[in-house]
């Protein structure tokens, strides 16, 4: 039990709260007494974020090791700067590497490592010309066998990344009649292909204008669509990715109900390093700018909190909004809103204190403190 200044609730900020806790959730949020001598924290309580685009952190990259022990560093390199739930991301790579990543995932949440939700498959059914730093060797068509791994009950939420000229629409029904999150990036698709896979079931794009057609006045391309149709969209918010702008226009044309922050993170996100391998090539840090060799984008050294900050400071957008994009509006888009994402009564004690400069001063996982001065 305790006071906090500032509480973002489901319907807005509120003042002056008194929190109780009980089995890991949140058991009553009221207003607190004028008089009291209960601990108080003097800052701003936000929900844990949400990132549904982690392919790896400190230090290690989801590809290159995966294993339940892996998964569990990478989650307290982001726990650290406000991550409470995460999709660990796989790139394309062999089914091999699938089969592996899908049994990783598999034992991670039977060893109750806390925060894993489930897998994102960031292809292999991709555009080459639209690869971006994915294994060109290793972009296929889907096979019996892949749609074998992706509809796997036991691995929990399960979210894939697809081009829609690669992978038809009889795929994308059979995906979303599993529950599987279908969202489609990395694609040269036509306006039409694209309506046509929402039409058939996908519900949202992988780091919108990143990576997929554009928009043109007589060609709306993949952005079109996206910023057209009632679709979710993920957006990397580093100042690398798109310019604050573009960034403007989307969180215009599609609100903070549709709008997800992602870290689209690689092994260098929460740590110092310069320099890691990547299958065949390296990929190399300038500033917070990730590329290989070539100058390709390679992901970036984001987190969740730093998705925020930029958010609010780059692009004007508020906080309670940009905190939203970051926590609620992927948990609806997972379908556990009910459990994670807000702070209120019956969910989950998964949330952080901010203080005037938005950094973390507390954080609270299942209602245990974690750190402070993250």
């Amino acid at each position: 039990m305790f006071v906090c200044d500032y509480v973002l609730t489901p319907n807005g900020w509120a003042h002056n709260q008194l929190i109780t806790l009980e089995h890991g959730r949140v058991k009553t949020l009221q207003d607190a007494p004028t008089e009291h001598d209960l601990p108080t924290y003097h800052g701003r309580l936000v929900p844990g974020f949400i990132d549904v685009q982690v392919n790896g952190g400190g230090g290690v990259l989801f590809n290159q090791e995966r294993t339940p022990k892996a998964l569990q560093h990478i989650m307290a390199a982001h726990l650290q700067h406000g991550t409470t739930g995460m999709l660990p991301t796989l790139i394309t790579d062999s089914i091999e590497a699938m089969v592996d990543a899908a049994q990783a995932i598999k034992d991670a949440k039977q060893q109750g490592i806390l925060g894993i939700l489930g897998i994102h498959f960031e292809g292999p059914w991709l555009s080459v010309k639209r690869k971006g730093v994915h294994p060109e060797n290793s972009i296929r068509e889907p096979s019996a066998a892949e749609l074998e791994i992706l509809t796997d009950p036991e691995l929990g939420l399960v979210m894939v990344t697809l081009a829609p000229e690669t992978a038809p629409v009889s795929v994308i029904q059979k995906l979303t009649a599993a529950g599987i999150k279908v969202f489609l990036g990395h694609s040269d698709a036509s306006a039409e292909q694209v309506n046509q896979a929402l039409d058939a079931g996908a519900v949202g794009f992988t780091h919108l204008y990143n990576a997929m057609s554009q928009l043109h006045s007589r060609a709306p391309g993949m952005v079109g669509v996206c910023l057209a149709r009632d679709a979710y969209a993920g957006i990397i918010v580093d100042g690398y990715h798109i310019d604050p702008q573009a960034c403007q226009v989307a969180f215009r044309a599609k609100g903070k109900e549709q709008m997800m922050l992602v870290t689209d993170a690689m092994a260098l996100a929460a740590t110092d390093a310069t320099e890691v391998p990547f299958f065949d090539t390296k990929i190399q840090r300038d500033g917070d700018k990730l590329t290989t060799p070539d100058g390709t984008l390679a992901g970036s050294c984001l987190t969740m909190i730093d998705a925020v900050r930029n958010t609010v400071n780059m692009c004007g957008v508020p906080l309670a909004d940009a905190i939203e994009m970051a926590s609620s509006t992927p948990a609806k888009m997972l379908g556990i809103a009910h459990e994670v994402g807000h702070i209120a009564p019956g969910q989950q004690a998964n949330f952080m204190l901010l203080d005037e400069h938005l950094n973390i001063a507390q954080l609270w996982l299942l209602g245990e403190p974690t750190q402070q001065d993250a």
